[in-house]
């Protein structure tokens, strides 16, 4: 019997972890949405990425800010004592544009933002010296290790009081050599 009981608890607690998740996106369905576009997706050293979204409200929504930004995630995977494969991720570099501050967004608002951030320019001796350039120095030499890489994403971004708006979309970077 208590095998029983715990089978029915874990199924319990299955079943309400995904009716939350499918609550939460049906919620954050229903507020609105955020289209990113993106002409090119491959950028060098201190190039520019280029892009727009469109924003559309269906309920009126309390804007925080309208930002983008530029997110390096550097994921390692590793075997634990008991040699179960396992990822860690940590991030290693993150850039924001605020594009709007705080306002109200009313029911029905569609807008397009164009948007500009730059990738991190590692052969500029002042980003080198910099804290997140020696971050980033850090998490390249260990790139020589087969098992870690580093992903980059651009994300737009309606934090708003409630539920946020965001969407998103994979970059590759080549950011060239470290000395």
């Amino acid at each position: 019997m208590p095998d029983n009981t715990l089978l029915i608890v874990i199924c319990s607690v299955l079943a309400l972890a995904i009716l939350g998740a499918i609550i939460y996106f049906v919620l954050r369905f229903m507020r609105g949405s955020i289209k990113l576009t993106m002409p090119q997706t491959s950028f060098g050293a201190g190039q520019m990425i280029f892009g727009s979204f469109d924003l559309l409200t269906k309920k009126t929504i309390q804007g925080n800010q309208l930002f983008v930004t530029l997110r390096g995630i550097k994921v390692t995977e590793y075997r634990n004592n008991d040699g179960d494969k396992k990822t860690r991720s940590d991030e290693i570099y993150c850039d924001q544009v605020t594009l709007e501050d705080a306002r109200e967004y009313p029911s029905g608002y569609s807008a397009k933002y164009d948007f500009q951030i730059a990738t991190p320019n590692v052969q500029s001796p002042e980003f080198m010296n910099s804290g997140i350039g020696q971050t980033l120095v850090s998490a390249f030499r260990l790139l020589s290790d087969r098992r870690t890489r580093i992903k980059w994403r651009v994300e737009a971004r309606l934090d708003a009081k409630g539920i946020d708006l965001a969407a998103s979309k994979s970059v590759q970077l080549n950011l060239g050599q470290f000395h």
